[in-house]
């Protein structure tokens, strides 16, 4: 059983091929070469892997993908319909999410963000207590990192709803599904937290038709895909005030273009796509397990479903 360990970034091998080989012992794992012949891969294990995988390597059978998000997968020429694609499930990615939600959410709602431009300032001028009830949240995506967001943020008394395609059940999170109860979702939320994966169904979906059904004044935090955002539509609904504020850790291009507007909007809060990273030794674990899982021929989690796209 050969296996080839796909990526374009430049990851330490020992770090990572050493400590995979040695958990799935019953198979051969090969490096990826740029310039390299076929290695005869019956299995890939990829991270941003390169465009020619399935080209160059037309006998795998199954691909376990080192993230959450597999839409760059999809986009590879040669994929064809009967490999399957395996997902990681968290690998202590979910609670760094729900960090970066608190944080940004926090920092709107107990005006963090104003107290750090009255220091500059050289001001002091407290701001009105936070009513906790005018905060409401909504998770876009209910998966495993949105079910750690919104379940996070519900402990901390923010009233919280979740919407995703087929609704999902938690304490103290409403639950909203489907296309059909997306308006009513939009309605009730000022803080919209983006979780989604990248479909052809969420390509987009923040856009001006979306955010305007927002309560007047709210908050956007986006770390699902950049493509889920039209750029173009966030800054016109900052000037109306329908949006006073967004925290973007995704976007269309990156790295992010020193000539983009973003950059000097002072209502907008820029990371570069850090909110949550595949911590490695998880990963290594998840990974390997579901392959041996999968080379015992015993049912996996994670399995992608192609009509989904997730």
């Amino acid at each position: 059983m050969n296996i080839i360990f796909a990526s374009t970034l430049d990851l330490d091998d020992d770090a990572w091929i050493k400590p995979l080989q040695a958990a799935i012992p019953s198979a051969r794992i090969h490096g990826w070469s740029h310039n390299g012949a076929s290695v005869g891969a019956d299995l890939a294990i990829a991270w941003n892997p390169p465009q020619d995988l399935f080209q160059r390597e037309p006998g795998i059978k199954a691909v376990f993908n080192l993230g959450a998000g597999v839409d760059a997968l999809f986009r590879l020429p040669g994929l064809g319909d009967g490999v399957s694609v395996v997902r990681i499930e968290d690998a202590g990615m979910a609670v760094q999410m729900a960090e970066y939600a608190v944080y940004a959410l926090v920092r709107a709602s107990r005006q963090f963000d104003e107290y750090e431009r009255l220091q500059k300032l050289k001001r002091w001028e407290q701001q009105p207590d936070i009513q906790r009830g005018k905060w409401t949240v909504g998770v876009l995506g209910m998966g495993v990192m949105g079910t750690r967001v919104a379940q996070t943020i519900a402990s901390l008394d923010y009233p919280v709803a979740g919407w995703s395609r087929s609704g999902k059940d938690l304490p103290g999170v409403q639950k909203f599904a489907g296309a059909d109860e997306l308006p009513a979702f939009l309605a009730r939320t000022r803080v919209l937290i983006n979780t989604l994966p990248l479909t052809s169904e969420t390509r987009g979906i923040l856009r001006r038709e979306t955010l305007q059904q927002l309560q007047p004044g709210a908050y956007l935090i986006s770390m699902g895909r950049g493509a889920h955002l039209v750029e173009e539509d966030l800054q016109p609904l900052l000037d109306s005030g329908q949006l006073l504020g967004a925290t973007l850790d995704v976007f269309q291009q990156e790295p992010l273009p020193e000539s983009h507007p973003f950059w000097s909007d002072p209502r907008i809060t820029i990371t570069p796509h850090v909110a949550a990273a595949s911590l490695r030794e998880e990963t290594i674990e998840q990974v390997s397990n579901k392959i041996n899982c999968y080379l015992r021929g015993e049912p996996l989690t994670g399995v992608v479903a192609r009509d989904r796209g997730y």
